[in-house]
């Protein structure tokens, strides 16, 4: 295939590309010239970051008339590195007069008039390739050259899954030594959002060249969306080679922007600087910073600096409204994207996170319409896709709405809890707004999806699902169904009161507050609504708190970022909360509320809590003292020592009888007798671990052991207590309150139902068990009304057994005299044509129509027709 053809225009258009894409596409190409040896010596020094000493060599070999092109290539590519464009663009002129068939120097060109600001120029030189491999295809057959022309195409908007195939596939095979075909091919990878595929490009090309750091650079970005310890990890490997590596120092300085460890930001950019004092996108983030810090003065200097060079790059732009957004900063980040695209109209970047922005702040008409644009220019677009795919989803939700409210569900979950959707939230903004002594100025949205792929996309923009429950992004709230969580379902009231307190603090901050205090304020007032919900102290965060596990507060946002398990981000979550708790026992609300009114005026989270509470480091301080004494207090009469693995493995006797209260030893010994089947055993160490830690929750305490134990044994009565104990401090003890549903109904304990019940379905109300006991209940004390809906909530599930649910649902619609009781009692001899007990209720109910029907008077006869008087 050639370049002089059109291209297929349903292909995208692809994103302006990274500062180390352009690289020098002839690095590692087969060489005809004498001074071989030293061209791959400034080889290397290009790649290990000597870029004076390169340029200097390059410089030095020109004046010597050396022939090869590659001088002049890696010359230029030096010159950009250190942020002359000027002399690349002088070398490039110059350079072209000698080659006028090289399309390898008109795509470094192409990079080289844009830093300059020279579009046009950019433009027709991106063309000139395109004819000259159209026109001479055969004098363009070298692996550089291959992947000069698929760059090309990228940019020209080809389809990329072609020019993988039909250039770098054949770049690699016509040298497969030549890096550069790695180097493009996860590119194209990381471009399309498709993070598994670029991981193993990279990796592939690091088995050939293990030491090369724009690889390392390249698998450090394909896991920057989903593990930024490896992203981490594989920066460290790039910069031990390349310690001027510009693309890796700015990829860290992004990571800690997220963290909000700004500070070491900024020495992150200041090495940068060194290298480059002009590269644009570190003055992005230094703009992103001024922002943040509400310096409006240097936040302009810093964007001026950003487009010196080239004054209408969109990509500035929408660096610094991509990071804000991220900071939930909403309406900023739009606005800078809305300069972007003022710029250049077409930058796919700037639209589709424009369109996430609108989506997000609640404009969904401008927003859907933004991706669908996009979809409509580039269906590669992964993004676009997804969002496009996910609007048609929506179309299909029903909305539920009461105000304050808009709430959209299924169309299938919607009639089943839509109500208590709708009822929790009045309830959290009734008592969170008071408390905070706030107004909302607009209803607030929320979505659930039953599908977690949809809350992904929604959510992130991609289908993948990083263990959220739930999201918040100021007046939207996006959370999934107890339907999307498989296995063990959160409380989704927890959660979406959770999610509200988000919607309060980031309106009094005008979302400027740092996560580790969002995420405190939220698990706190989940806790003041209900002991139950949110997090309390368990032996894993008594373990970290004792040992090394806090981490200050004012690097505490950070510890979202990095958790290296999923216990260490939960740890994350309950240490913001213990935070805030210390904040509010030692300062006071008033205090805390102060705080947030000082963040939305822009005033440092450090600054705003020394200013009503105490300098951060005593804060700092003083809450480590506070953290471990409320550690301590967890089951203070245990010994909390961690056994060995190998006694703990053996629940070694010796050790236990030397160790009779320690929590690892009575808990693994009560394990080891119930596998045995040594029920009345195994009730002694689960008895003390109780009445020393009452407060256990989550799976396999005591609690659900103990209850275990006496069920096996018959003991119904403690049995039942011992459950009654859990379900009092568990949120989502699912098999507790089914059990104990089914217990008290056996000796007609109603109150006991109906509370079990509605445990239940605030954890999963997509099941017909608990609508089955809370309409037994409902009857049994007489309240038709609750029994009714009962069951006919439960028949939208698809029920065990239909009939049984129909006819008691006709018998009672019957006794209130509701003639929808003759159409399920017919639905329920459907289902069961032989039910006796809805035969008859079905000749009742015929025989009182009956009756109804006599006792009706006849209707007047018409008048006959006639003449009027």
């Amino acid at each position: 295939m050639h370049l002089a053809g059109p291209f297929d225009r349903s292909a995208a258009l692809f994103f302006a590309l990274p500062c180390r894409a352009l690289l020098v596409f002839a690095l590692l190409a087969p060489l005809r010239c004498v001074a071989a040896a030293e061209l791959e010596d400034v080889r290397q020094q290009l790649i290990n970051g000597q870029y004076e000493e390169c340029a200097r060599n390059c410089q030095q070999a020109i004046a010597d008339q050396e022939y090869s092109e590659e001088w002049r290539l890696i010359g230029i590519q030096a010159a950009l590195e250190l942020g002359r464009y000027t002399n690349a663009m002088e070398l490039l002129t110059a350079s072209l007069e000698r080659y006028p068939s090289s399309v390898q120097m008109r795509l470094l060109g192409h990079e080289v008039a844009q830093r300059n600001g020279e579009t046009e120029r950019a433009a027709v030189l991106l063309q000139e390739i395109n004819l000259l491999a159209g026109a001479r295809p055969w004098a363009y057959r070298s692996a550089a050259d291959f992947v000069a022309q698929g760059r090309t195409a990228l940019l020209l908007g080809a389809d990329p899954r072609k020019i993988l195939e039909q250039y770098f596939d054949k770049a690699k095979k016509a040298d497969p030594q030549f890096r550069g075909a790695y180097l493009a091919s996860g590119d194209i990878a990381l471009q399309k959002n498709d993070y598994d595929l670029a991981s193993k490009i990279f990796t592939e090309g690091l088995k050939k060249f293990p030491d090369d750091p724009d690889l390392h650079f390249g698998l450090a970005q394909a896991y920057a969306p989903g593990d930024r310890r490896q992203m981490l990890l594989f920066i460290d490997k790039a910069l031990t080679q390349n310690t001027n590596h510009v693309p890796s120092h700015l990829l860290l300085a992004e990571h800690l922007i997220d963290g909000e460890e700004y500070g070491a930001a900024r020495k992150v950019l200041d090495k940068v600087h060194t290298v480059n004092p002009w590269q644009p996108n570190a003055w992005a983030f230094r703009a992103v910073l001024s922002h943040l810090a509400n310096d409006a003065k240097a936040e302009s200097e810093a964007r001026a600096n950003g487009l010196k060079f080239w004054n209408s790059d969109p990509q500035v732009d929408h660096l610094i409204g991509k990071k804000l957004s991220q900071k939930y900063r909403f309406a900023e980040g739009a606005a800078y994207q809305r300069r972007a695209l003022g710029f250049n109209k077409q930058y796919a970047p700037a639209k589709i996170q424009l369109a996430q922005d609108l989506l997000r702040l609640g404009e969904e008409g401008d927003g859907w319409q933004l991706a669908d644009e996009v979809y409509r220019d580039d269906g590669y677009d992964v993004t676009a896709y997804n969002l496009v795919t996910l609007h048609d989803n929506l179309a299909k939700f029903q909305t539920l709405t009461n105000g304050d409210f808009i709430v959209r569900m299924s169309a299938k979950e919607a009639p089943i809890y839509g109500q208590k959707v709708l009822a929790l939230l009045d309830r959290a903004k009734s008592n969170v707004c008071a408390k905070y002594g706030i107004e909302l100025d607009r209803p607030t949205t929320v979505e659930i999806f039953p599908e977690q792929k949809d809350f992904g996309v929604r959510t992130f923009g991609m289908p993948g699902n990083p263990g959220y429950l739930g999201v918040c992004f100021g007046p939207v709230i996006t959370a999934n169904s107890p339907a999307s969580q498989a296995g063990h379902p959160a409380n989704w009231q927890a959660v979406l009161w959770h999610e509200f307190c988000h919607v309060v603090t980031l309106q009094m901050t005008k979302n400027k507050m740092p996560r580790w205090l969002s995420e405190g304020i939220s698990v706190f007032e989940e806790r003041q609504a209900n002991p139950t919900w949110g997090q309390a102290m368990n032996p894993k965060y008594r373990e970290l708190i004792m040992g090394e596990g806090l981490t200050p507060v004012s690097k505490l946002s950070a510890a979202f970022l990095t958790p290296k398990t999923d216990l260490d981000l939960q740890f994350a979550y309950y240490e913001s909360y213990l935070v805030v708790e210390f904040l509010v026992e030692k300062f006071g609300l008033d205090n805390l509320k102060q705080i947030l009114q000082d963040l939305g005026t822009g005033e440092p989270i450090n600054d705003a809590i020394a200013k009503h509470t105490a300098p951060i480091n005593e804060i700092e301080t003083d809450f480590a003292e506070f953290a471990r004494a409320r550690a301590k207090k967890l089951g203070p009469s245990l010994d909390w020592k961690k056994p060995e693995p190998a006694q703990l493995l053996k629940a070694d006797p010796q050790w236990l009888a030397e160790h009779p209260s320690n929590f690892y030893i009575l808990l693994r010994h009560a394990q080891k007798f119930l596998r045995d089947k040594k029920w009345q055993e195994a009730k002694t160490p689960l008895e003390k671990l109780i009445s020393a830690y009452p407060d256990q929750t989550g799976p396999d305490n005591a609690y659900i052991l103990l209850a275990e134990a006496h069920r096996r044994l018959g003991e119904t009565n403690d049995e039942t207590r011992v459950l009654a104990s859990l379900s009092d401090i568990e949120a989502d003890a699912l098999d507790a309150y089914a059990r104990l549903m089914e217990l008290a109904a056996a000796t007609k304990d109603w109150g006991t139902v109906s509370t079990n019940a509605e445990r239940y379905l605030a954890v999963n109300p997509l099941l017909p068990l608990p609508y089955r006991f809370l309409a037994q209940a409902a009857e049994a004390g007489g309240q038709a009304r609750t029994a009714i809906e009962a069951y006919e909530t439960m028949l939208l599930l698809d029920p065990p057994d239909p009939a049984e649910a129909h006819f008691r649902l006709a018998r009672l619609l019957h006794e209130g005299g509701d003639p929808k009781a003759k159409r399920h009692v017919l639905q329920a001899l459907e289902e069961a044509p032989r039910f006796r007990d809805a035969h008859r209720l079905l000749m009742e109910i015929r025989r009182a129509q009956q009756t109804e029907s006599k006792a009706q008077p006849l209707p007047a006869s018409p008048p006959k027709p006639g003449r009027f008087e």
